[in-house]
């Protein structure tokens, strides 16, 4: 079953938010200090592309560094990728066979607000079990 929804989300809605993370990504790495932002995009935009399977946890080991570079990255890129997904989620959700789509679109706000501190795990790993 996962198999099967991330085939109709890679095309639905997840090639389609992977290309804004890798944009978003580019961007960063161009601007040279931003690159570890540009590396958190593209492990993000991995993740847009097969999210059923996939859990998001918290690094134990994250601290003040990852904080601030979240406030930073909410302030230029982090919310208009939240917003991508709030309408994405939105249109999937108006249809029966989309529900499932739109609820793993507002499962990756999250991470599209705060993605430094985050560790993208398989669900059959032990930490992803708690994240559900």
């Amino acid at each position: 079953m996962r198999t099967i929804l991330n085939v109709i989300w890679l095309v639905l809605a997840g090639l389609w938010m992977a290309i804004a993370y890798v944009v978003a990504g580019i961007i960063c790495c161009v601007l040279i200090i931003t690159i570890p932002f540009g590396i958190a995009s593209f492990r993000i935009a991995n993740y847009a592309l097969w999210p059923f399977g996939r859990s998001l946890i918290r690094r134990a080991d994250a601290g003040v560094a990852s904080t601030v570079g979240n406030v930073i990255w909410v302030i230029f890129a982090g919310w208009w990728l939240a917003l991508g997904h709030v309408f994405t989620g939105i249109a999937l959700c108006l249809t029966i066979i989309g529900i499932p789509l739109g609820l793993a679109n507002f499962k990756l706000i999250p991470v599209s607000l705060v993605p430094l501190g985050r560790e993208i795990v398989p669900t059959a790993d032990p930490r992803g079990f708690y994240a559900r």
